[in-house]
């Protein structure tokens, strides 16, 4: 074999290392939707809750085909992670758990004395609510259950890429408003943990996507709280009260102690799920 024969080869091995293949993922998933949200904002619209209506659909949908093409061009497989075959049940049971662990956690806190419904508003403040919980959680499952944990998993197992993307989508939270180190561990435990085992269980994204969306949707949708530090209106009025540990503080819920055992220990019951299954991935000395 020549010189010229090789190259392909060493090219295509070199596309396929793990890191490479995250690195290549990350920017062809950025570029596009950089240059959509771009060219959405040159649409004469200034109010933030109607700018983020019209985002969620161009979002969405460029961030899909973005990561079909990736698959299909880069790892050429068939994309089974995002297969719409059943995607509607595994959905609907992300939604149905995203929604009850929230309601654990604000009703615990309620009950102790650290959240109190002030107010109520307007129905339509749900609109602005939904449309950002659905570009987070569609997006933010894809990038880092999709590229982050799928891709370091199938190099290195799934244990040591539970803890990896878990640290990464913990620690890229310390950059938030009103973030702390502790809120970064928080969401680290129980959104990386959670997030990353509803992906090994079923080895698709729409689980993760739903329980993502709707935790997002139903602390500031309706309860009112901020997400993940950004200050959100929902159909309740609210205040936190109490320590920083037990109410989450300015950072909201999801950095009190009630979410971080909550949402922690469901994830853990999902790896727990996993493993008897099956799904587990050996680390790479195992192999």
């Amino acid at each position: 074999m020549n010189e010229e024969q090789q190259s392909p080869g060493r090219i295509q091995w070199f596309i396929q290392l793990p890191l490479v293949r995250i690195i290549i993922a990350t920017l062809w998933l950025s570029i596009p939707l950089t240059i959509v949200q771009e060219l959405l904002r040159l649409l004469p619209v200034t109010d933030k809750d109607i700018r983020a209506i019209i985002l969620v659909g161009p979002v969405i949908l460029t961030a899909y085909f973005a990561y079909l093409s990736y698959v299909r061009f880069i790892e050429k497989r068939r994309m089974s992670e995002l297969d719409f075959k059943g995607f509607l049940g595994e959905l609907l049971k992300g939604i149905l758990v995203g929604f009850l662990l929230f309601s654990l956690t604000i009703g615990i806190m309620w009950s102790f004395g650290y959240y109190t419904i002030t107010g109520y508003n307007d129905w339509t403040v749900l609109l602005p609510m939904l449309s950002l919980a659905l570009i987070a959680g569609f997006f933010e499952e894809v990038f880092f259950r999709g590229v982050i944990f799928r891709i370091t998993e199938e190099s290195l197992g799934t244990w040591i890429a539970l803890v990896i993307s878990a640290l990464i989508f913990g620690l890229l939270h310390i950059f938030n408003p009103n973030a702390t180190l502790f809120a970064a561990l928080a969401i680290a435990l129980e959104a990386g943990i959670l997030l990353g085992a509803a992906y090994v269980l079923t080895r698709r994204l729409w689980f993760a996507i739903g329980i993502h969306l709707a935790w997002n949707f139903t602390q500031g949708g309706i309860y009112g709280v901020s997400v993940s530090g950004t200050e959100a209106k929902g159909i309740l009025q609210s205040q936190l009260s109490g320590p920083a540990i037990l109410s989450g503080g300015e950072f909201g819920a999801e950095a009190s102690i009630f979410a971080l055992v909550i949402a922690t220990s469901a994830g853990v019951y999902f790896v727990w799920q996993a493993h008897k299954k099956g799904n587990f991935i050996k680390p790479f000395w195992k192999r």
